[in-house]
């Protein structure tokens, strides 16, 4: 995914734009988006709305919707994807996804441990 300060730099917002246009996901938020532009938009829409919903709800009402997803989440995955899950995404970093890194270190991630299963 590329950052903000990259996104500025016109050629390489060209070589983005071409990569969004093939279906890749390039701007974080930007799932869907069938070039740069419209996936910038998508993720500063996706923002707001989740920005707007915490105000509705107060910080509190927030945290407990997020902690009744993880839970559920948990249900659906188990412990053992749950762990995986983590590992995985305690190895993102700022520049990196947690994929990214797995790959470039050589740990094992068994994605189909959270894949979503039914029980």
């Amino acid at each position: 995914m590329a950052s903000e300060q990259e996104r500025r730099d016109p050629q390489k917002r060209q070589e983005l734009d071409a990569k969004a246009r093939q279906g890749e996901t390039v701007v974080p938020g930007g799932t869907g988006g069938k070039s740069l532009e419209a996936q910038e938009h998508l993720a500063e829409g996706r923002q707001r709305g989740g920005e707007t919903r915490k105000e509705q709800l107060g910080h509190e009402g927030y945290q407990e919707i997020g902690h009744r997803g993880g839970e559920t989440r948990k249900e659906q995955i188990g412990h053992e994807g749950y762990h995986e899950m983590g590992k995985k995404g305690g190895l993102s970093t700022k520049d990196k996804s947690g994929g990214e890194r797995a790959a470039e270190e050589g740990i094992p991630i068994d994605e189909s441990k959270y894949k979503t299963r039914t029980p």
